[in-house]
């Protein structure tokens, strides 16, 4: 999948010295925190697996608690607005930032779906299969076993996050939805059964700040993200919108109801952000 681009992306942060002693007092903290919780996660899901199978009703909340202790640490503002279902079922949202999956993680227990090649990324790759991410090719030739993994963790009421724009953009638009992983929601052990919440991430730049500059797209380094992101004071917020599920069986085809779900998706970023 290649990445979306805008053709004017910002060249990599250079902080002064005030910005590198925050970004090394925000990452240590945040590092030892992630990466304590991801040996304590491992240990735990030894015991988990054996008493539990695939439900993980101790680990996924660990995750959830190590997502919202990064905001607090790096003093960004976090909030959700909107219920998400009860249990299971799918989600899907726009994909604006790295940020992304802490975002989602912090607010909502849920299991991300992702293109097969993220789980060679350094660092994020073992945090992403630790966490429970189903790694899928976007291979029609596949859609049968994909279907299968899915049904098999739907049925434990996990819910599955996808990321139907397939890249990442600058935060300031909704790219139009892909619709080949939703041909897997109309399979008949799905179909009759199955909601799909849509989901919208704002990201609001801090003052004075260019309002793409939580985004994450084209050739933008992540080591370059990151260093801006935890080296800015004072810093920005992210809103989380649940908006309410559809039912899979009052849509009469997966270009039906992604063409809905991306409506909904888009409704929810403020109205000079609702573009292609």
């Amino acid at each position: 999948m290649q990445a979306w681009t805008s053709g004017d992306e910002p060249q990599p942060a250079r902080p002064g010295l005030a910005g590198r002693i925050r970004f090394w007092a925000r990452a240590l903290p945040a590092g030892a925190m992630i990466f304590g919780g991801l040996g304590l996660l491992l240990v735990l899901r030894l015991f988990e697996r054996l008493f539990c199978g695939q439900q993980r009703p101790v680990t996924g909340r660990l995750v959830q608690l190590v997502c919202k202790g990064f905001y607090r640490i790096i003093g960004m503002e976090f909030r959700v607005t909107g219920q998400p279902m009860p249990e299971g079922g799918a989600v899907v949202a726009n994909h604006a930032s790295w940020l992304d999956i802490f975002t989602l993680n912090a607010a909502q227990r849920i299991y991300f779906v992702s293109k097969a090649e993220v789980a060679g990324w350094f660092g994020i790759g073992w945090l992403a299969r630790a966490t429970g991410t189903i790694f899928i090719n976007r291979d029609r030739r596949e859609a049968r076993s994909q279907t299968e993994v899915f049904r098999e963790r739907l049925s434990l009421g996990h819910r599955l996050l996808f990321f139907p724009e397939g890249t990442s953009t600058d935060g300031m638009r909704v790219l139009p939805f892909k619709t080949t992983l939703f041909a897997a929601f109309f399979e008949p052990a799905l179909r009759q059964t199955l909601f799909v919440q849509p989901v919208t991430v704002v990201y609001h730049a801090p003052e004075g700040e260019d309002p793409r500059f939580y985004g994450w797209w084209g050739d933008m380094s992540f080591g370059a993200a990151l260093v801006k992101a935890l080296s800015q004071a004072p810093q920005g917020r992210v809103e989380v919108i649940w908006h309410p599920p559809l039912r899979v069986a009052d849509f009469a085809d997966r270009k039906a109801l992604a063409a809905r779900a991306e409506a909904v998706v888009r409704g929810g970023m403020p109205a000079e952000r609702r573009i292609t």
